[in-house]
């Protein structure tokens, strides 16, 4: 028994067991949403899921158990989801009564099907302990290391949406503070033109020229810093100075020299992303040890020699920190200058514009872009500094 718990890690076990447990009786017990559906496909689902439960709990069989969970996972979200349209009338008519009655409307929310809820629970449950499993499940030299990196993250966050579509549509929260993530799904299926047209607007020119402009600056200025001791002191306060000034101070100054288009955009975000390279590149030219540099100048090299063989070798972690902080930073400089004047198109005008009109799904819709661009411009960034500093003992340790 202690042996299943560690496997299972004590707590999310004991609760999916419990869940397991009283599922059959909180479906059967006077729920008219759920008895319409019970017979041969509840009874398979619920054999599937006790089959999981026990395939989780092998010691012996560790890709066996984390397979079972996940489609344990799945079915009990497939299930959840199948049967929460009916479910969520019978909350509405449940939440009136209570309301007219006086009584607590998210009570009776939760009274009226539990059956759901314990199906919601499950899946969650299920999910969370495989994310657990496939954390620890193999070193980190194994050959699906990088599949595992992968994985953990794409199962958890699908884990949170299905949380937020369930939590949103079972307690019915208005649909202007936070619709659920179908409905966002379903707004971004249906204007895949305007949000090509503003990621376009945003990401491929605003972003992406002003990033260019301001790593390569910082690094420029910063190979002439390390050269250059006056400089490094002068240059270092004042680029902090303006790192601190607030986007919403550089905008309408950026949009008045540089006009309404993308170009004033670019210019916020080579304003924001110059200092991180600057700072991170000076770091990283001073990494290097102290014996290496006195080994380059036993070998009589010169200043270019020593940058180039041992100082910027040493500084790409860093540059590449700084490059990964910017890839973030870009995307939400742009989207925020657009606040301050652009032409009819752009994530940011999307963003201010439907806000307006009380068109939350849109905003949601352009959010979910933002942070789909922000995350794979970051993920290639990431893969872009493993395949260049390989060689660094923090790559060969993982």
């Amino acid at each position: 028994m202690s042996a299943t718990l560690r496997n299972w890690q004590g707590f999310p076990a004991i609760l999916a067991f419990v869940t397991l447990l009283v599922l059959p009786v909180a479906l059967v017990d006077g729920l008219p949403v759920f008895v319409a559906g019970l017979g041969v496909e509840m009874i398979l689902v619920l054999l599937l899921l006790l089959f999981a439960l026990f395939a989780a709990t092998r010691t012996d069989a560790a890709p066996a158990g984390d397979l079972a969970l996940a489609v344990g996972a799945l079915a009990a979200a497939a299930l959840t989801i199948r049967y929460l349209p009916g479910a969520e009338l019978a909350m509405t008519e449940a939440a009136r009564s209570a309301a007219a009655a006086g009584r607590s409307t998210m009570l009776a929310r939760i009274a009226i099907v539990p059956g759901l809820w314990a199906l919601a629970l499950l899946a969650w449950l299920l999910a969370w302990q495989l994310v657990s499993r496939l954390a620890v499940a193999r070193g980190p030299n194994s050959s699906a290391h990088f599949l595992l990196g992968i994985a953990v993250p794409l199962i958890f966050g699908l884990s949170l949406l299905f949380l937020w579509e369930i939590l949103a549509r079972g307690f019915g929260v208005p649909f202007v503070l936070l619709p659920p993530p179908s409905a966002i799904g379903a707004k971004i299926a249906a204007s895949l033109p305007i949000l090509l047209a503003d990621f376009r607007q945003t990401f491929l020119k605003a972003v992406l020229a002003g990033y260019a402009i301001g790593c390569l600056s910082g690094f420029l200025v910063a190979l002439a810093a390390d050269r250059v001791a006056s400089l490094k002191r002068g240059l270092l306060p004042i680029g902090n100075l303006v790192s601190a000034l607030p986007i919403i101070g550089i905008a309408p100054i950026m949009v008045m020299w540089f006009g309404f288009d993308w170009q004033s955009k670019a210019a916020v975000v080579a304003v924001m992303t110059f200092f991180p390279m600057l700072v991170n590149t000076l770091a990283g030219l001073t990494a290097s040890d102290a014996m290496q540099r006195d080994l380059m100048q036993t070998y009589a090299a010169t200043h270019r020699q020593a940058l180039f063989k041992l100082r910027l070798p040493a500084a790409l972690p860093f540059i590449f920190n700084a490059l990964k902080i910017n890839s973030t930073l870009a995307m939400i400089g742009a989207i925020v200058a657009e606040f301050f004047g652009t032409p009819v198109v752009g994530m940011g005008f999307r963003i201010s514009t439907e806000v307006g009109r009380l068109n939350i799904d849109m905003v949601w819709a352009e959010i979910a872009v933002a942070a789909l661009a922000g995350s794979l411009f970051y993920g290639i960034v990431t893969l872009i500094e493993r395949l260049a500093t390989f060689w660094h003992p923090s790559f060969r340790q993982s």
